[in-house]
């Protein structure tokens, strides 16, 4: 029997086949993005933008309201001093936050530190430099028990720092024994520890050195966060930790030296705290950590992690300041300014679950 002609197995003729194929290039976006979508992909890509574009709103809106009253050097100025130590605190939520953790105990840190260092140097004799050293020591301890139980015990971060809160506050309280260290008693033996609150005049502006050291710190943050490996590994894990450990980053360790860093800032939150109030109280400063939160939330960072920029955390607490000094200048209730500052949280998340809906 013979062999069957070529012809009659169709099969075998690769050549006419690819000959006669499709030579297009496969595409996945089959029309052309909206407008809408195309500025859901701006702000995918510059999560910093909506806080910009709120507070500058705010500040028009007030501005065009008051007059000279509210937008003047003086008044800018005195926004900037009234958020120093929110805006201090919340570049250590920051950093928590983009691993897809929180910090409910910053609050609490930042107050013992300042007691550390005003009972050290004022009731135990102890240099300033070094009260202040062990005042960094106690916020970097208690960051690092924090880190070590959400990444090597694996309790939740939420369970973990709302527990450490209640601990540092009673070690406050216990540590303290209620006691308020007078403005007069660090300025005669301690001066040092009053160094924050010292200002500096340019034309109408006052600029005090606790608003210098929250920009400053939040500069090198966000140097850090954009350029450095550290910085990228912060956010992979908070994106998806699995996936970062498999590609060769350390979750544990990366998990313990964020939290013990947020320990540290929460320290310098402390010193600078001294400083605005001129002493040092068991009491000040309770509610930290809820502006802190507030302040991250309403910056456009993901509360799952792993998307945000820290200049949108600044943007956020310069907004419940403008807020807050606006409606105080107008003469509203002051519990106009809470319900307000509600509302933009709970716009803010659902903005960023709008924005979210690019990446799935």
């Amino acid at each position: 029997m013979s062999e069957p002609q070529a012809a009659t197995k169709p099969h075998l003729e690769y050549e006419k086949v690819l000959s006669g194929s499709s030579t297009q290039v496969a595409q996945f976006d089959t029309h052309d993005k909206t407008a809408l979508q195309k500025f859901q992909h701006f702000l995918h890509g510059n999560p910093a933008a909506v806080p910009l574009l709120v507070l500058l709103m705010s500040v028009v809106i007030f501005g065009s309201i008051l007059g000279t009253k509210f937008f003047s050097a003086f008044s800018m100025t005195l926004i900037l001093q009234q958020v120093a130590i929110v805006g201090i605190i919340g570049a250590a939520q920051t950093l928590v936050i983009l691993t897809a953790g929180i910090d409910l105990s910053v609050g609490a840190i930042m107050v013992l530190s300042s007691v550390i260092m005003g009972q050290l140097a004022i009731n135990y004799g102890v240099p300033a430099p070094l009260a202040i050293l062990a005042g960094f020591g106690v916020g970097a301890l208690c960051g690092a028990i924090n880190g070590f139980l959400i990444a090597r015990v694996k309790l939740p971060p939420f369970i973990v720092t709302l527990g450490m809160w209640q601990i540092v506050l009673a070690s406050n309280f216990l540590y303290s024994a209620n006691e308020t260290i007078r403005s007069q008693d660090l300025a005669a033996s301690a001066p040092l520890l009053q160094l924050f609150g010292q200002s500096i005049q340019l034309g109408g502006a006052v600029f005090t050195y606790g608003v210098i050291a929250m920009v400053l710190l939040v500069a090198g943050l966000w140097y850090v966060l954009n350029s450095t490996a550290w910085g990228r590994h912060l956010y992979a894990v908070g994106d998806d930790p699995d996936a970062a450990e498999l590609a060769g980053v350390n979750v544990k360790k990366m998990l313990i030296s964020v939290y013990t860093i947020s320990g540290v800032i929460c320290a310098l939150g402390g010193w600078a705290l001294i400083g605005r109030i001129g002493s040092v109280s068991p009491t000040a400063g309770q509610f930290a950590n809820i502006e802190s939160i507030t302040a991250v939330v309403i910056g456009g960072l993901s509360l799952f992690g792993g998307r945000g920029s820290i200049l949108g955390m600044l943007f956020g607490a310069l907004i419940v300041g403008v807020f807050q000094l606006g409606l105080r200048l107008i003469g509203t209730d002051p519990q106009w300014t809470y319900m307000l500052i509600g509302l933009l949280i709970i716009a803010a998340v659902a903005i960023d679950q709008w924005i979210r809906k690019v990446a799935g």
